[in-house]
């Protein structure tokens, strides 16, 4: 019997998240949509290319989530986009509801699912999926290392004109202007990048990793990246339904770990059948430590203001 994947947001990162789950087999999928028939054309259409890729699964749209009922992994991209005038608060109370409404219903349809949460703003998103649904903290993740790694792997490889499978790249923290590219643990085939790059030019790639997202909406201009993002996810997703066992580097509740406790931050972890299966604390220097600390104390203002709603 096939697994089954549902994807909660129609748009761009969710529509390219499911075409990508369908075309690795890794379950049935189900796209929700709010906007009646957005769902269920992207579902029809993405089946109608089963034939030529080859894949055999079923996908399929809806506007509400029975359809979702009993699923293994709910991948969740709902929410709104940062328009002009508005605040990051502003964004964060308006996708808190999203999230909100969006968990009660998977939490009601499929109690053994493994959450995995891509809307923004992540870190705090994570702390409202949890809440909402109660599922044990294993099974309530969020993507953004995985993208952040990525985009600081490209970089590197660009700047070396070396293959992308060849750079090892560790990022912690909050997913935002404040995570940690961690260049002391990032590696070109074991060798480290203090020996082929350069500080100042390390320094622009770190910086430009930070921005990474950013960079992308201002060539955009209406909207954000959502190829690499949704390609992320999958690669989670796939990590837990194949119980890979893959050390990604996720959103992940601590209780504790690198001195931060109560909050959804981004560390290496295991991803496997069960979820997060471990946690792990790498010793980080002084310097380090301090930009996790900054890096968490902006994560734990978002979820401050989340507070009142989260009582």
């Amino acid at each position: 019997m096939r697994k089954k994947i549902t994807v909660v947001g129609g748009g761009n990162v969710g529509a390219s998240a499911a075409i990508n789950l369908a075309s690795k087999e890794l379950g049935d999928v189900v796209l929700v949509d709010v906007v009646e028939g957005v769902p269920q054309g992207k579902g029809l259409d993405m089946a109608q290319m089963g034939p030529i890729e080859g894949y055999d699964v079923e996908l399929a749209g809806a506007n509400d989530y029975a359809p979702t009922a009993n699923s293994d992994v709910v991948v969740i991209t709902a929410g709104l986009a940062r328009k002009p005038g508005m605040s990051r608060d502003d964004l964060l109370i308006a996708n808190y509801e999203v999230v909100k409404s969006v968990t009660e219903q998977i939490a009601k349809y499929s109690p053994n699912a493994i959450l995995v949460l891509v809307t923004n703003p992540l870190d705090a998103m994570c702390t409202v999926a949890h809440h909402v649904s109660k599922f044990p903290k294993n099974r309530v993740v969020g993507m953004a290392g995985v993208l952040d790694s990525a985009r600081f792997r490209t970089f590197i490889a660009r700047e070396l004109n070396v293959s992308v499978e060849n750079v090892t790249a560790v990022v912690l923290g909050g997913h935002g202007d404040t995570m940690v590219p961690v260049v002391r643990l990032s590696n070109v085939s074991g060798i480290p990048l203090t020996e082929l790059i350069e500080k100042s030019r390390l320094d622009a790639i770190v910086d430009r990793t930070r921005n990474g997202g950013a960079e992308i909406v201002k060539y955009l201009k209406t909207g954000s990246a959502y190829y690499a993002p949704s390609a992320a996810a999958v690669e989670m997703v796939e990590s837990i339904l194949k119980d890979k066992k893959k050390v990604l580097p996720c959103a992940a509740y601590l209780e504790g770990e690198y001195g931060v406790n109560g909050l959804f931050v981004g560390v290496p972890v295991k991803l496997g059948s069960n979820g997060i299966e471990k946690i792990y604390e790498i010793s980080l220097n002084d310097d380090e430590k301090a930009a996790l600390k900054k890096s968490a104390g902006a994560v734990q203002e978002l979820v401050d203001v989340l507070k009142p709603k989260l009582q």
